[in-house]
């Protein structure tokens, strides 16, 4: 179940994803970047990081991967997961987005006990629109003692990428910002955790993943991959391999999708 925030959120917050699973089992999840952060709030999780037996935290904010990551589940859960806009994590904790690439940080190593009352409700199973409703009022909170000056570039170019599908050149964004390459670089490090060059990459795969979901049975994939800005099959094959772990067609064949990004694997 996917849920969007309200207006004065969605600056911050790109939307909310409830999953549960109540089956005793064991499925292995494959998770890949989509040019977000986010938080995963959970009452009893039992996932490993694949090839490594601890379990992750109950809750805990993820930083900007950069290639995928397997997670393996074992038994019954249930979680929300706040994907961010990719700057609001840098906002959120007051750390450089780059010193969290690919990091999974405990909740209560940075905000305390802020976030027990939502793992309670979701032990007891309250709805979860419940929650998300009060999730909304406590980033809501937060939002109104921080002053938010330094992102609203980073806010700008974000969408100027997003418009362009990602098809977009540095200079281009040089022009549109008033920066040089190297200044973008920087800003994009310290509030995205990536450079303007991979968050544009991302967003052409995430624009082909969306034609991939809408086309019709006439369409190959060859001109799918023309139509989001790809050179050619071979670049497209390659960036979506890097990328997932999987070609276009094992990714159509998923079966269980729990968002474009995070997928079940057989």
């Amino acid at each position: 179940m996917q849920i969007a925030p309200p207006a004065s959120l969605a600056s911050y917050i790109k939307h909310y994803i409830f999953l549960e699973n109540s089956e005793n089992d064991i499925k292995k999840l494959r998770l890949f970047a989509d040019g977000n952060t986010g938080l995963i709030i959970s009452s009893d999780i039992h996932i490993y990081q694949d090839g490594l037996e601890n379990n992750l935290p109950l809750s805990f904010f993820y930083g900007q991967p950069t290639r995928y990551k397997d997670l393996v589940t074992k038994g019954s859960f249930s979680f929300i997961v706040v994907v961010f806009q990719p700057y609001f994590l840098n906002l959120l904790l007051g750390v450089s987005a780059r010193e969290i690439q690919n990091q999974m940080i405990t909740v209560e190593d940075v905000i305390k006990n802020d976030l027990q009352p939502f793992q309670e409700k979701l032990f007891y199973k309250v709805d979860p629109k419940v929650i998300i409703h009060e999730l909304n009022g406590y980033f809501t909170a937060f939002l109104s003692k921080k002053t938010d000056t330094d992102h609203h570039l980073i806010k700008a170019t974000q969408q100027y990428i997003l418009q362009n599908k990602g098809n977009i050149s540095l200079k281009d964004l040089e022009n549109f910002t008033g920066y040089s390459e190297r200044q973008l670089e920087r800003k994009f490090d310290h509030y995205i955790g990536i450079s303007p060059k991979k968050y544009s990459s991302i967003t052409r795969l995430h624009y082909f993943l969306s034609l991939m979901k809408s086309r019709n049975t006439n369409e190959n994939i060859t001109g799918l991959s023309y139509h989001a800005g790809y050179a050619d099959q071979s670049h497209l094959i390659k960036d979506f391999k890097n990328n997932t772990g999987l070609t276009p067609t094992q990714y159509l064949k998923t079966e269980n999708k729990l968002a474009v990004n995070f997928i079940e694997l057989p």
